[in-house]
C-alpha cells in the first residue's frame, strides 16, 4: 500500500440531498411560499468531504448511492468533489435532508428520513473502498447509520483503519458510538446532548462536560471534543482539558456546524498544530458555517478575512 499518512478519507454510507426553504412563517394548513429555496449536497460524511476540500486538504469520499435523488446528489457534487469519490449503487432512493427556516419568530426545523437499505456485500465493498484511500492516513466516520447495517460497523471500520496504522475519527449516535469507543479512535467528536445519553446523566457546566469527555478519553482515545453550541466547545488530551467559547456571530443555522468542527481539528492536527489551536480552528470553522443560511458550510476565503479572538482556556491547571 502506498505511503498515505497524510491522505484523508471518509466515508459516507448515508449521504443526503440537502434542501433547505427559508421562509415568513409556517402556518398550519396553509401553503407558504419560500423566499428562498437552497440545494446541496449532505448528510455528515459529505458534509465533512465538502469542508475538508474547501480547505485544500486531500480527501477522498467512499459513499453509497441510490436512485434519482442520487442522481441529483452526484449532479451537486461533480464540481466539488470530482475524482475523489467513489460510490456504489443500491435500490431505492438517496435521502433527502429538509431544513425549515423561519424568520418571525425565528425557528429552525429539520426532517430527516432513514435512507435505502444497503445489502452486506456492498457495505464491505465502501468500506473497504474507505479503508483503501485511508491508508496509513486519517479516516473519518460519521453520520446516521442506514437501515439494516449492524450498529457495529463504524466499530469494525476503526478497527480496520487502526490495523493499516491509520488514525480513525468518529462522530455517531450514542448507539452507534459506544461500539465505536471501545475500538478506540483516534478521536471523538459528539455534541452535549448526545454525551448526555450516552454518560446517562445530565451535564449542568463545561466541567462536568469536561469530565465526561475525560473518560471516555481516558478508553484509549487521543482527542475527545465535546461541542456545545452557543457555549463553544472543549477538547480533551492526554495532557489537558480545553474550553473555547464561541464568538458572538449573526447565526442562521446550525447545521453542519458539528462536521465543520471536525474539520478544522483535523486539518489543523496535519499542520501539527497545538490541541488549542486545534480547537481554536475547529469552533472558528463552525461559526463560520453558522453564518449561513440552510446547509451551507464555510468558505476559505471568509475565514482568512475573519478578525476574531477566540479565547482558549485550560480547564485542569
Amino acid at each position: 500500500m502506498n505511503d498515505k499518512s497524510n491522505q484523508v478519507s471518509v466515508l459516507a454510507l448515508n449521504p443526503a440531498v440537502d434542501i433547505s426553504y427559508i421562509i415568513p412563517q409556517l402556518l398550519e394548513y396553509q401553503k407558504v411560499l419560500a423566499e428562498q429555496t437552497l440545494y446541496h449536497p449532505g448528510g455528515n460524511g459529505i458534509n465533512i468531504a465538502r469542508a475538508l476540500t474547501e480547505l485544500d486538504v486531500p480527501a477522498h469520499c467512499c459513499s453509497v448511492i441510490a436512485g434519482e435523488s442520487g442522481d441529483l446528489l452526484l449532479k451537486l457534487l461533480a464540481d466539488i468533489l470530482d475524482d475523489r469519490h467513489t460510490w456504489f449503487r443500491v435500490d431505492g432512493e438517496t435521502r433527502i435532508n429538509t431544513t425549515i427556516m423561519q424568520q418571525n419568530p425565528p425557528g429552525l426545523f429539520e426532517i430527516t428520513s432513514f435512507g435505502p437499505e444497503i445489502r452486506g456485500d456492498v457495505v464491505k465493498d465502501v468500506c473497504d473502498c474507505m479503508l483503501e484511500h485511508t491508508g496509513t492516513g486519517i479516516g473519518v466516520v460519521s453520520g446516521l447509520i442506514p437501515p439494516s447495517v449492524p450498529e457495529t460497523t463504524y466499530a469494525e471500520v476503526i478497527q480496520g483503519i487502526n490495523d493499516q496504522g491509520g488514525k480513525a475519527v468518529v462522530d455517531a449516535r450514542p448507539n452507534v458510538l459506544t461500539h465505536a469507543i471501545e475500538a478506540k479512535p483516534w478521536m471523538v467528536r459528539v455534541n452535549r446532548h448526545r454525551l448526555e445519553r450516552l454518560m446517562n446523566q445530565v451535564l449542568d457546566n463545561v466541567g462536568d462536560v469536561a469530565d465526561a469527555a475525560r473518560w471516555i478519553q481516558q478508553q484509549g482515545i487521543e482527542y475527545v471534543c465535546i461541542t456545545l453550541g452557543d457555549n463553544g466547545a472543549v477538547l480533551i488530551d492526554s495532557d489537558n482539558s480545553y474550553h473555547g467559547d464561541a464568538p458572538r456571530i449573526h447565526k442562521q443555522s446550525t447545521v453542519g456546524c458539528g462536521d465543520s468542527t471536525i474539520t478544522g481539528l483535523i486539518a489543523s492536527s496535519l499542520k501539527g498544530e497545538t490541541s488549542q489551536e486545534m480547537l481554536r480552528f475547529g469552533i472558528m470553522c463552525a461559526s463560520a458555517t453558522a453564518s449561513l443560511p440552510g446547509t451551507e458550510l464555510f468558505k476559505a476565503s471568509a475565514l482568512e478575512s475573519w478578525d476574531i479572538d477566540i479565547e482558549i482556556t485550560a480547564l485542569d491547571r
